[in-house]
């Protein structure tokens, strides 16, 4: 028998990542593109390299987020080691390093406290056992009463941190539906898939969230917390009410109902209670931020000091967290900024002729090939390539559709991207019980996006310009 041929140890999916990351950053030293300039053929190597990188994850996403702060300092900053064309108004080197201090990463740190706190004290499990009871017995009714719950929590909480917490609420509920039964499919995937859905709803419920509205800020767009519920929420209940009819009309259980019994006990001590009122201080602030005026990216950064000048959270626990998302969301910033500031943005959309599309073309076109990339690499990395290109799209005057818009587009089409296990955290998570395959989540996940595509795409443009909510 001949000897089977395998690849070498060192040939996988991250050494090719590594070398085709190299390939693809030296292109634009050895190839010109006509009409773009030297800066921009710089800045053209680090996405290059970003997007390689970042959809074969050859290097950590947060390690790619680092590097693409330092390339762009050693490029073409005022500290640059390369030379600067004349006429370059190079930004200083401190413009890529604050975008680690960026205020919507201070909102996003309020978010990341606030999600610990509720884990460490029990409170969501213990409000997601209180709150089910009043929807009943039925499989149908309990699901829809998760996917409400946990589509709240996803709004101020990670959606990952969500839907480990409440996965363990919804396994023990799964498991009193006789084997075989299709009602446990639907009740482990309305978790994630609420949890994804749910994080539309503000900006700290998700990654791209904090992404899009860093770039807004840039581009001098103000959304405020509330602003941006208000835009956001009602349809993202629609989708929400959309997903779980999918799921017990595709997964239906043949039982009746379901007995569930509830335990939830409280945590009363003083260190509880001090978490409770903190908490429910920095959401009533988001929530009247036109009132007081109060940034809401201040208010994220409450909790954050009272809850380590109080130990509320120990030093174990403040380790713990997830920094690298910070470091990945600040990379975005970083990028956005050079691939504006270099032109990169206006040749690369010069590329097609956008005057001819209409304004829903235009949005769909912001919200599939974010809603595509999401499927297959990280939302956040996509968020971060796509939106310093949609943002300067809509920014010129011959683009009839407004810079929030298309943001906030972009910003969807991540959240809607939860068609495969390796699509969102809170999918491998899913994913990881055992109790669902990959076409039961890819059978629904489709068709959610598809769905939500076009109730964004066609409804949500209507009833922003009729009430006047996209901010000139």
């Amino acid at each position: 028998m001949k000897p089977e041929h395998t690849a070498p140890r060192w040939l996988n999916v991250k050494s090719i990542g590594l070398i085709l990351s190299l390939v693809v950053f030296f292109i634009p030293f050895f190839i010109e593109f006509e009409g773009l300039s030297v800066v921009g053929h710089r800045v053209l190597s680090i996405f290059l390299m970003a997007v390689v990188l970042w959809i074969t994850e050859a290097i950590p996403l947060h390690a790619t987020a680092a590097l693409i702060i330092f390339l762009h300092i050693l490029m073409i900053s005022d500290k640059s080691m390369m030379a600067l064309p004349e006429g370059f108004n190079a930004p200083k080197y401190s413009t890529f390093f604050y975008a680690l201090a960026n205020p919507v990463l201070m909102l996003f740190l309020g978010g990341f406290f606030l999600a610990d706190g509720a884990a460490k004290y029990k409170l969501d499990k213990n409000l997601a056992k209180t709150l089910l009871k009043p929807f009943g017995t039925k499989p149908s009714h309990i699901t829809l009463g998760l996917m409400l719950i946990v589509a709240v929590f996803s709004m101020f909480m990670s959606n990952t941190a969500t839907t480990a917490a409440f996965m363990a609420v919804a396994l023990p509920v799964m498991l009193r539906l006789p084997a075989g039964d299709k009602g446990r499919i639907a009740l482990v995937l309305c978790i994630p898939f609420a949890a994804n859905i749910g994080g539309m709803g503000t900006p700290v419920g998700t990654p791209p969230n904090a992404i899009a509205l860093g770039a807004l800020s840039r581009a001098g767009f103000q959304i405020s917390f509330l602003h941006w519920m208000i835009m956001l929420v009602p349809f993202m209940l629609i989708v929400l009410l959309a997903t779980w009819q999918l799921l017990v009309r595709i997964f239906p259980s043949k039982a009746e109902s379901i007995v569930v019994e509830i335990d939830s006990s409280y945590d009363r001590s003083p260190q509880a209670w001090l978490y409770y009122i903190t908490a429910a201080a920095t959401i009533l602030l988001w929530f009247t931020e036109p009132l007081h005026g109060i940034q809401s990216a201040i208010v994220g950064f409450l909790p954050v000091v009272v809850m380590l000048a109080t130990k509320l959270i120990s030093d174990k626990e403040f380790h713990s967290m997830q920094w690298s998302v910070l470091w990945l969301v600040a990379g975005g910033i970083a990028l956005g900024s050079g691939v504006g500031q270099s032109g990169l943005d206006e040749w690369m959309i010069g590329l097609v002729d956008w005057q001819q599309m209409n304004a829903s073309v235009i949005a769909g076109a912001m919200l599939v090939t974010t809603l595509i990339f999401s499927t297959i690499i990280s939302n956040s990395a996509s968020a971060n390539l796509i939106v310093p290109i949609g943002i300067s799209l809509t920014s010129s005057p011959a683009i009839a559709m407004s810079p929030v818009a298309s943001t906030i587009f972009i910003a969807i089409g991540a959240s809607l991207a939860m068609a495969l296990p390796i699509s969102t955290p809170p999918n491998a998570i899913a994913y990881a019980t055992g109790q669902i395959q990959t076409k039961h989540m890819a059978s629904v996940g489709i068709l959610i996006g598809a769905i939500g595509s076009i109730i964004f795409i066609f409804l949500a443009p209507l009833v922003w310009d009729m009430f006047n909510l996209i901010p000139e």
